[in-house]
């Protein structure tokens, strides 16, 4: 029977262990540039079997928080080199989220200052980050988006793809399409955000569109066994929400069977809350099987709130990866700490998001 800590395989990657390092925003690369402590950050973490790096703007439109890092201009990409150079040497694998926030952002963050962009005209009832100039942050309310025309769509696809390619470029293992947590590809993906009724709105087949098409841009420059997906079903993040999400995840699971990813990565309920929603139920092990019955033989990664003991337990019924989030921001050896079931470090969420090297790069490791 597999365990958390056996090798294996997602796609091209060659896995040391089943542990996974979610995407983590702390925003701490000025100007979209990683900076060299990132590296040290990144490093630290290199025993989990994969690194996921925090969500990575395809273009500066797709920027929504201060200080987090891009994949579309040159000094960027030499930033993201040197982390994946720092990854490569302690020995571990490393792929980026693909990241475009859509309406979740600020005009102060968009280029010109212009509205955030969206499936809809319709307003994220959420937050954002901004870092003033002494360098604390705050949060304020996202501003209100304009809806994306017909014709700009395919310049949104072409950003995945340019993106995917810089990845590669960067030194990256392969790339993670973010289309989770209520930023613009779950924004077209859901009825609470998507109004459209154009191909991109209405029924299941178009609010699946732009997702299916970013995802097969990105396959066709990286490959489908370098690319994988996260997905959040249920999760209110960033105030997004579906009528009747079974059969419109059921539905874009199957479809992504045909484009052998690497993995899919799914959260199981709120987003760094409750794993179940009263109002809001969801069966996982439909989903899974939906995947799987059309043929989908991606890594199955599970996430949210996943202890040594659930992890332990998810595997041995089926899960091939799980993914902690905020335990290894306090934890650089969390891999060691769950094969000894810890201790384990607690962490200092004042220091989250901003800042240096406090809570960041010194957490200890087990002596």
């Amino acid at each position: 029977m597999s365990t958390l800590f056996d090798p294996t395989q997602a796609g091209a990657l060659s896995l040391a262990n089943r542990i996974v390092m979610a995407p983590l925003t702390r925003n701490r690369s000025p100007n979209a540039v990683p900076q060299a402590i990132t590296a040290t950050y990144y490093a630290q973490r290199a025993t989990a079997g994969l690194l996921i790096s925090e969500g990575t703007a395809i273009s500066h439109q797709a920027q929504g928080y201060a200080d987090v890092p891009g994949l579309y201009a040159p000094e960027q990409v030499e930033g993201w080199r040197a982390v994946t150079a720092a990854v490569h040497a302690a020995g571990g694998k490393i792929v980026t989220q693909l990241w475009h926030v859509g309406r979740v952002s600020h005009t102060s963050l968009q280029p010109g200052q212009g509205a955030p962009v969206g499936p809809s005209a319709i307003t994220a009832q959420t937050k954002t980050v901004l870092i003033d100039a002494n360098g604390t942050p705050s949060f304020v309310p996202t501003s209100e988006p304009r809806a994306l025309a017909l014709d700009e769509l395919p310049g949104i696809v072409a950003d995945y793809r340019r993106a995917a390619r810089a990845a590669m470029d960067a030194g990256f293992d392969g790339v993670e399409i973010h289309a989770a947590n209520g930023y613009l590809l779950d924004q077209f993906l859901k009825t609470g955000a998507n109004h459209r009724t154009d191909a991109y709105g209405g029924s299941i087949e178009n609010r699946a569109r732009l997702l299916l098409e970013v995802v097969d841009a990105v396959c066709s420059e990286i490959g489908g066994d370098r690319t994988g997906i996260r997905l959040s079903p249920v999760t209110p993040a960033n105030g997004i929400v579906d009528a009747d999400p079974q059969p419109l995840f059921e539905h874009v699971l199957r479809q992504l069977a045909s484009r052998r990813l690497a993995f899919v990565h799914v959260i199981e309920g709120s987003t760094g809350g409750p794993r179940e929603l009263a109002d809001r139920p969801f069966d996982y092990a439909a989903a899974k099987a939906a995947y799987r019955d059309a043929g989908g033989q991606g890594a199955w990664m599970v996430n949210n709130g996943y202890t040594r003991e659930m992890a332990d337990a998810a595997v041995s019924a089926g899960a091939d990866l799980v993914s902690f989030g905020r335990p290894f921001i306090a934890n650089p050896d969390l891999v060691e700490r769950l094969r000894r079931n810890g201790p384990y470090n607690e962490g200092n969420r004042a220091t989250y998001y901003g800042g240096g090297e406090a809570g960041y790069t010194d957490y200890p490791a087990l002596g």
